[in-house]
């Protein structure tokens, strides 16, 4: 456990906690059967607000691969030694999302190897090179190639269906080339409620790791000498164009997907992002009067200290959750919720608002402790 670096962007932080306390808000309901709809990813083409989190997420770590790595890269770091430790992280994170998933069945037979926190160590581990040996524009050749190799493999390649039917561009449960190539790779390994495909599969990692590469691209912009409220200014701008952008590829190329995390998707979902960490980058470093900056970040410590240490209480979280399943205590904690006068839907969220905030207790605690946990 360290102290947080010096120079932080307060509006980082923030951002990273809203997504974190949105991920556990959706992750965590009293009854999986009632939620409200945008409490719950859409069912295939489409999207909802829990399809804006995972894409954050990603996002808000190219951004910080900016202000770490490629700053020191820059700096004249060795290259090889910066890759060496991302790589290392990288495993790590890959690990403890392993391990997670080995709870409740301990069955190295049923074990799902892909999953969130293996997908942000993979996205991690392939960005950290072109973080560290190519200039931004550069990055912005490498998104362009593989979104466009990714679309062109699932729109034109044939692959067999787990029917055995063959054929090219179905953007179906089961029935893309991401799917076929979990199939290949991880059968019986993979999401239970599918067993055919995964929704953080292997092919589909690619665009994801385009969503990475923008916040990296992001993360050097504001790393710019151009004034905050131009820098503001310009995300915002290019937030709503990669949501027009993404918005006409809904239409004419690929639909909006987050389980096949389709080029559209990808630009949609960044949109969203920089408009986002737009308003967060305005109100807490960008705005001109220090006064109103500080009475923001007031306001927002809630989210600043859950984005302290974000990772560990994603990871925490999971486990507590896994833990409540195991030991059969959810009906428990569940029965004093469903005897409130509400509608199914509502106790649902007041259970997820529950384990948010025992959850935000135990990032309270550590905040107050100064500790931070660094993978």
């Amino acid at each position: 456990m360290t102290n947080p670096a010096q120079g932080r962007l307060v509006s980082l932080d923030a951002f990273r906690g809203f997504t974190i306390a949105s991920m556990l808000l959706v992750n965590n309901p009293g009854d999986w059967g009632h939620l409200y709809s945008q409490l719950a990813h859409a069912h295939w083409n489409g999207w909802t607000f829990t399809d804006w989190i995972f894409p954050f997420f990603l996002f808000i770590g190219g951004v910080s691969m900016s202000f770490s790595l490629g700053r020191q890269a820059e700096a004249g770091a060795d290259k090889g030694s910066l890759l060496r430790k991302l790589f290392k992280r990288a495993a790590l994170i890959f690990l403890i999302g392993l391990a997670l998933n080995f709870i409740p069945k301990f069955d190295p037979a049923t074990l799902r190897i892909p999953g969130v926190l293996q997908r942000i160590a993979l996205c991690t581990a392939l960005a950290a090179p072109l973080v560290v040996y190519f200039n931004w524009r550069q990055q912005l050749w490498w998104i362009a190639g593989l979104l466009a190799f990714y679309s062109g493999v699932m729109l034109l390649i044939p692959v067999p269906g787990p029917d055995g039917v063959v054929a090219a561009g179905l953007l179906e449960p089961g029935r893309d080339v991401g799917a076929y190539i979990d199939r290949l790779f991880l059968s019986g390994h993979m999401w239970a409620q599918s067993k055919t495909w995964d929704p953080e599969g292997l092919f589909t990692t690619i665009p994801a790791l385009c969503s990475q590469l923008f916040g990296v691209l992001t993360g050097r912009w504001l790393l710019t000498l151009y004034e905050r409220s131009e820098k503001t200014a310009w995300m915002l701008v290019a937030g709503l164009g990669m949501l027009l952008a993404g918005a006409i590829l809904d239409v004419v190329l690929m639909p909006i997907n987050k389980s096949l995390w389709t080029t559209s998707y990808c630009l949609f979902t960044t949109g969203w992002a920089l408009l986002m960490f737009g308003v967060f980058y305005w109100l807490l470093d960008a705005a001109p009067s220090y006064p109103m900056r500080a009475r923001m970040e007031k306001h927002a410590q809630f989210f600043i200290i859950y984005g302290m240490n974000a990772l560990f209480i994603f990871a925490f979280s999971g486990l507590v959750a896994k833990l409540i399943g195991f030991f059969k205590l959810h009906a428990a904690l569940y029965a004093p919720i469903k005897a409130l006068p509400l509608e199914p839907e509502a106790q649902s969220l007041v259970y997820a608002l529950l384990f948010n905030t025992a959850m935000f207790a135990v990032a309270w605690y550590m905040w107050r402790r100064r500790w931070f946990v660094k993978v």
